[in-house]
């Protein structure tokens, strides 16, 4: 599904209405939706046998072009985030090899030996009849170890960055040379399931859609920013520069600090400050379960201090200065109380606005449901058509999505610095609050209310809503495109 097309919703009666716009009785072809919407953003939702499809064009064309196996083809393209056409380049000005296997740490595996008659490194098995396999550094194992070795890999959920066993050896172990030692079809099933969802994860046009059980994926070419992308399958609203529920006009930084900061109710975020911490170069989420600060990332192989986060290879005597406290000189001790209590209020200014329209999204939906069921016994009953009500369908889902844009403002607002744009921004949230309850209070007497006044209090409430987003959410995403060059 290309998003050329507005995101529509598909009720169960086969009638489709866009959920950002109009009726789909317009002709789209004339609307230029970059300009009339704010969020517009070009996306297509595959299914997995796509996906693959996608996967294996740009492993079949890394292969034929610089004659190795699709293996290997897989493991140099995840190192590269899947740009094929990169990798061909630099080979062809380098014609060396050893360029692009530099940054992945793996070649074409040697073939099977006897390890020069000696016994193996692991089991200290030294039958001759045993058969030796290594990779292209040399290290050879019995075919034995090599299998029980990446069973317990894989049963951890690690696929592309299975290594040597050699110690310190971090050559990797491409898709072939491991399923030639694996022989299990539960493992095997479980191996290249971890490793399509690794591709995924590593191609940077790629994203899983995370409803439960969902089996769609999204495709777009632009990362940076609060981007809305719809499932077509689950209907799932989600930011895919980050995989959180949207969320513009915050951006994915302080929406997931806003989040973390919510979870302090529970203790949380307490148990995650103190047990866990993001990898510094990947990002994944990791527990320290043991007292070792050298922590090695099981996703990316990236070693680094759990302490300070710093990468390991700079600690030593001179450096090492994870355990000093380093005192904010600016920080007045006798205040230290009242900006507490301060700091407390403003959070509670905030998080209680966030929590109330939480809580009226989920009555909204309630006034969806009673809605569709009166406007389908009005239907019943001969007293117009589904056309002639549709204005009170429209006015609940126009509500539904003011207030979740509303919602998503105040964490925007609490992170803001003070400043003439944060007046304007809270100006803007305050006309744009006002208006959506006014419209709520006409959508919940819709049938009593005048149509031509409802559908005024529509197009103002609207109209708030997108000045709003056209003044911050193309500063976030300009913000986020910047940090990252």
């Amino acid at each position: 599904m290309s998003a050329e097309s507005d995101m529509e919703y598909s009720d169960n009666d086969g009638d489709e209405y866009d959920y950002y716009g109009e009726v789909d009785d317009c002709d789209m072809d004339t609307v230029d939706q970059s300009k009339t919407d704010p969020e517009y953003f070009l996306f297509s939702c595959l299914r997995v046998e796509e996906v693959e499809k996608l996967l294996n064009e740009s492993i079949e064309l890394l292969s034929n072009s610089l004659q190795i196996t699709p293996s290997l083809a897989k493991v140099i393209l995840h190192a590269y985030e899947w740009n094929a056409q990169e990798i061909i380049n630099k080979y062809k000005e380098n014609a060396n090899e050893v360029l692009i296997f530099s940054r992945v740490k793996s070649c074409v595996p040697s073939a099977p030996g006897n390890s020069n008659g000696s016994h193996c490194a692991v089991c200290a098995d030294t039958n001759l009849l045993q058969k030796f396999s290594a990779l292209a550094c040399g290290h050879y194992f019995c075919n034995d170890c090599w299998a029980m070795h990446f069973e317990v890999q894989i049963m951890q959920g690690v696929s592309n960055t299975i290594q040597c066993m050699a110690p310190e050896c971090e050559v990797r172990a491409p898709e072939d040379f491991v399923l030639s030692h694996v022989t299990k079809p539960s493992v095997r099933d479980r191996y290249q399931q971890f490793m399509f969802k690794d591709h995924v994860k590593s191609h940077p046009q790629l994203r899983f859609c995370p409803g439960p059980n969902c089996q769609w994926l999204f495709r777009a070419w632009v990362r940076e920013g609060a981007r809305r992308v719809e499932c077509q399958g689950c209907e799932l609203l989600t930011c895919f520069s980050c995989g959180a529920p949207h969320h513009a006009p915050t951006d994915c930084i302080t929406i997931r600090l806003w989040l973390t900061k919510c979870a302090d109710d529970s203790e949380t975020a307490n148990y995650i400050s103190a047990n866990t911490k993001d990898c510094p170069k990947c990002q994944i989420c990791i527990e320290k379960n043991g007292g070792c600060n050298h922590m090695q990332c099981g996703s990316c192989r990236h070693d680094f201090c759990w302490v300070c986060l710093g990468d390991w290879k700079c600690h030593g005597s001179e450096y090492y200065e994870c355990s000093r406290y380093k005192e904010d000189p600016n920080l007045a001790s006798d205040s230290q109380h009242a900006q507490a209590r301060e700091a407390l209020k403003k959070y509670l200014h905030y998080y209680e606005r966030w929590e109330n329209h939480a809580r009226s999204l989920k009555l909204e939906e309630q006034t969806l449901a009673c809605l569709k069921s009166r406007i389908n016994q009005k239907v019943m009953a001969g007293e117009g058509t589904w056309i002639d009500w549709q204005y009170l369908w429209d006015s609940a889902k126009l509500l539904k999505r003011c207030r979740y844009t509303l919602q998503y403002t105040y964490p925007f607002a609490y992170y803001m610095d003070n400043g003439p744009r944060k007046e304007l921004f809270e100006y803007q949230q305050a006309q744009l609050e006002a208006e959506i309850e006014n419209l709520s209070w006409k959508v919940e007497r819709a049938e009593t209310t005048d149509r031509g006044d409802l559908e005024n209090q529509m197009d103002i409430a609207e109209k708030r809503r997108t000045t709003l987003l056209k003044d911050f959410l193309d500063i976030n995403i300009n913000n986020a495109s910047s940090s990252k060059v």
